[in-house]
């Protein structure tokens, strides 16, 4: 089949669209930021109305790009930043208010109500998650609380809710699809990933109408199609949905049981494929839909999800000013020896997997007159691997796998002290794909999948290439040394945020 594959990337920061062909080959490519607003310490929103305009610019700017028009697209994939949650008027499309972020905290008093019932271990093993106000359903029952009138318009079915995916598919469609995929709905807290539909035990106790909730279709199936009143013309399938982490996956073609990538975002997230029986974590990582394609069985994933990585070099640029892009970073890490015993806990929304500690905060610890803004710098890029290397060994000893090697993605590939430190941390080799745009690629395979752009899982996984290939070298007294040290540090940083 001829032609290309459209795919938006909506992330926490900006939104990417990319261009495909058949050898999945980036031909056409945009990135548009967009405003981070935080009203509140600890709260954290966007603006669905700014999510759309940007990706319409993007859409623009990467057909222009590739010089094609869009009646060339055979497909679109959409892969977006999982958990955010908004709600709109079903008559208008109006949003009701700004979407709620992932990375919010808003909720967490509540949710420590909710494990106070007892309730946490009966909710994992329906949905594979911890109580956390990371996840969607304590976002959805804050909005319908504390917005006026919500609540009234949402049991009398004028309201829908979704997360960014479904608010895309919605205005791409013209308002005639309210749908979301398996990946997604997995990670409200709201969807049985046994039984594979909405709980409505859970629903009832978080007092959500279930009329506003989207339709669970398969991550590779065409959905819905555009109207071409509101884009580009033309009607195009929509035909691929995934949550970004696991369209990671999909596109590191870890298509197979033991599989491991992990992406380096604004956050972190490591995901090992578990094949088509999920596995109920008891470290406290969290089970997900990693995907389910057209009518096969779905499957699933353990994840270990790092809230703040890539986001504390953001933070040493914007917060602190040390530094005037991320790529400065790793020239200041290589210009010291060693980290000068300074540990960076980035918990600047709290700590994730394995921790789920929200009320952890950041800190540095260790520093002295000869600490310089090397060592910070340092010591942020060296957080991110020993949290790495938390989820790892959670991982291998729940899943009964043993980690051979790492597949890594994301923008801070390209930072080789990194990869090489994360390496040395995990002690297997780290590779990185010759298309660093993994999540993007993997949203344009699952849409090419259900349109017959590409025939199988095989193909795609013959088109992965490797890049760059990191051997460990530390000695483990070296590693063992680092990582306790790490580890002291981490305890400094938990529950500073409880009172």
């Amino acid at each position: 089949m001829s032609g290309y594959i459209l795919s938006i990337d909506q992330g926490t920061t900006g939104t990417t669209v990319l261009v495909f062909d058949r050898n999945g080959t980036v031909c056409g490519k945009a990135y548009f930021e967009f405003m981070q607003h935080f009203p509140r310490p600890g709260w954290v929103e966007h603006d669905p109305e700014e999510l759309w305009s940007v990706t319409l610019g993007a859409v623009d700017e990467a057909l222009d790009n590739a010089d094609i028009g869009a009646e060339s697209i055979r497909a679109i994939g959409i892969t977006n930043q999982r958990e955010t949650s908004l709600m709109w008027d079903r008559a208008s499309g109006e949003p009701v208010g700004r979407a709620i972020v992932w990375q919010d905290r808003r909720t967490s008093a509540f949710c420590d109500e909710l494990k106070a019932e007892g309730l946490e271990s009966q909710w994992q093993k329906k949905t594979g998650l911890l109580i956390d106000s990371y996840f969607s359903a304590t976002k959805i029952h804050w909005m319908l609380n504390n917005v006026d009138g919500l609540r009234t318009r949402a049991e009398n079915g004028e309201i829908a809710f979704g997360t960014i995916d479904s608010w895309l598919v919605w205005k791409l469609s013209g308002g005639s699809s309210h749908v979301t995929d398996y990946s997604n709905a997995s990670r409200t807290m709201l969807f049985n990933i046994h039984e594979l539909d909405w709980d409505s035990d859970i629903l009832g106790r978080l007092d959500i109408p279930a009329a506003i909730l989207p339709e669970v279709r398969p991550s590779s199936s065409v959905v819905a199609e555009t109207d071409p009143t509101v884009f580009l013309g033309e009607r195009i399938p929509i035909a691929g949905i995934a949550g970004d982490q696991q369209a990671a996956l999909f596109g590191q073609a870890c298509h197979r049981e033991g599989m491991v990538k992990n992406t380096y975002g604004t956050g972190s997230f490591m995901l090992m494929h578990t094949g088509t029986k999920p596995v109920i974590s008891k470290e406290r990582l969290l089970t997900t839909i990693a995907w389910k394609l057209g009518d096969s069985p779905v499957e699933y994933a353990l994840e270990g999800s790092i809230f703040v990585t890539g986001a504390a070099i953001q933070w040493l640029r914007d917060g602190l000013g040390i530094i005037h892009n991320a790529s400065e970073s790793e020239d200041l890490a290589l210009s010291i020896e060693d980290n000068g015993d300074v540990y960076f806990v980035p918990a600047l929304a709290g700590l994730g997997a394995p921790w789920w500690d929200s009320y952890a905060r950041g800190a540095i610890i260790g520093l002295t007159r000869g600490t310089g803004k090397a060592h910070i710098a340092r010591a942020a890029l060296e957080s991110i691997c020993y949290q790495a290397r938390d989820v790892a060994l959670a991982m291998q000893r729940e899943a009964g796998i043993e980690i051979t090697e790492l597949r890594a993605d994301g923008g801070a590939v390209a930072n080789r002290f990194l990869m090489q430190f994360q390496a040395d941390m995990l002690n297997v080799p780290v590779l990185v794909p010759s298309i660093p745009e993994t999540t993007a690629l993997g949203a344009a395979y699952l849409a090419g999948l259900a349109v017959g752009f590409w025939d199988s899982r095989d193909e795609i996984a013959e088109r992965w290439s490797l890049s760059d290939r990191y051997e460990p070298k530390m000695a483990e007294s070296e590693r063992d040394r680092l990582y306790s040290r790490w580890l002291e540090a981490v305890g400094l940083s938990k529950g500073w945020a409880r009172d």
